[in-house]
């Protein structure tokens, strides 16, 4: 149970740093539940351990590691797109 709890802060997380950049997060639900976990340890690394938990993750730090993941990977998409016209 504590690791489909995990999968849905991820989740939540990854969907929330799209909601508040206003990018989609690439690959939909699957996309967000990988932003939100790689978000986590990003944010959790550079920023430390503070916060409220949820789901094991620390939320502040999770949904700005998350934040800054979403706006390079939709970075990263952007130029693909050009680099292909």
């Amino acid at each position: 149970m504590g690791f489909l709890w995990s999968l849905i802060i991820g989740g939540v997380i990854g969907w929330l740093a799209g909601l508040i950049l206003g990018r989609d997060v690439p690959g939909g639900v699957i996309g967000n539940i990988i932003a939100g976990f790689i978000g986590a340890w990003l944010g959790t690394f550079l920023l430390g351990n503070w916060g409220p938990v949820l789901g094991g993750f620390y939320f502040v730090p999770a949904l700005i590691g998350a934040i800054v993941l979403v706006l390079i990977v939709s970075m990263i998409m952007r130029s693909m797109r050009k680099n292909r016209t």
